[in-house]
């Protein structure tokens, strides 16, 4: 009996406040769909991170016959044999290298035709103009600076250089990008918690008739409170529901069928990533207006 007339409130109380159910319904979907979204975004960046880092390479120029006013360290022309075997040396020494690859002139004006092919830039450099190096893979590539610091004033070194730099900006961006969806998000949640409030008030102030006559026949607070609490509560999760299905259809619509076929040599984030915030999504949802509901039941009904 207690159940079916808390139901019977629940259902009245929604249809009293359609206009602003509605509301609090569309705010809590967008405002959880950023949620989900900036995390999801922050899981893209860490995937990407460790997916570039881990090719990315420490790159130890020489200096070539072309270097002599470069520098102090290319005052005496072209690195020697000698001073490439000692640096070599010292690299396959280090415990944080995990591999060292010769890259002649040659093979860099190579490398150098495969990027820009047969535009106008290509004809600018000559195989000579272009420094022999190491390419030194890193167990670790954040520990870049140890490199630099322990090779960019050797005789016979160009230049060090960390590709991780090709890169940095592109997480930057991303980032900058999450932290601007994050304060979205809070900015929409906030409208959201308001019109929860507001809406439960309103709902709290027309029914102030039963409510009067469930305090006179001894009803408990909580009983009193839970048809509005659980209006709330079922708002909130039809929004995080439809949050659910934003999110799902943007990771299928934006990401598998455009960002993938587009943008080729990015790894983008699987289906089991969306699997995990999911529920994060609804349990907010669902608990985010329940609290919402009771703090502020507890000034307008008191009992």
């Amino acid at each position: 009996m207690r159940a079916q007339f808390v139901l019977s409130e629940i259902g009245v109380g929604l249809r009293r406040n359609l206009t602003m159910t509605f509301a609090v319904i569309v705010s809590v979907a967008l405002s959880l769909g950023l949620f989900g979204a900036s995390l999801l975004m922050r899981d893209q960046v860490s995937t990407m991170k460790g997916y570039w880092y881990d090719k990315v390479n420490v790159s130890i120029f020489f200096c070539n016959k072309n270097d002599a006013d470069s520098g102090a360290n290319c005052a005496k022309g072209a690195a020697t044999q000698q001073q490439k075997d000692d640096i070599k040396a010292e690299l396959n020494r280090l415990p944080l290298v995990q591999k060292v690859q010769y890259e002649s002139s040659d093979q860099a004006y190579k490398h150098y035709k495969e990027q820009f092919g047969d535009t106008p830039v290509a004809g600018l450099v000559t195989p000579d103009q272009l420094p022999e190096s190491f390419r030194v893979k890193l167990k670790d590539p954040t520990k870049f600076a140890v490199i630099k610091s322990a090779f960019s004033e050797r005789p016979g070194v160009q230049e060090v250089q960390d590709q991780r730099d090709t890169v940095e900006p592109l997480f930057n961006l991303l980032n900058g990008m999450n932290i601007a969806a994050l304060v979205v998000m809070g900015l929409m949640l906030v409208v959201a918690l308001m019109l929860i409030v507001n809406t439960v008030r309103v709902s709290a102030f027309s029914r102030r008739r039963e409510t009067g006559i469930m305090r006179l026949v001894g009803a408990s607070s909580f009983y009193i409170q839970m048809p509005f609490i659980l209006e709330a509560a079922i708002a909130g999760l039809l929004g995080a529901a439809f949050a659910c299905v934003l999110i799902v259809g943007g990771k299928y619509v934006l990401i598998n069928n455009w960002l993938a076929k587009k943008i080729q040599v990015i790894n983008f984030i699987g289906w089991d990533s969306v699997a995990a915030v999911l529920p994060l999504v609804l349990l907010i949802g669902l608990l985010m207006p329940a609290l919402a509901a009771f703090f502020a039941l507890r000034k307008y009904l008191k009992v």
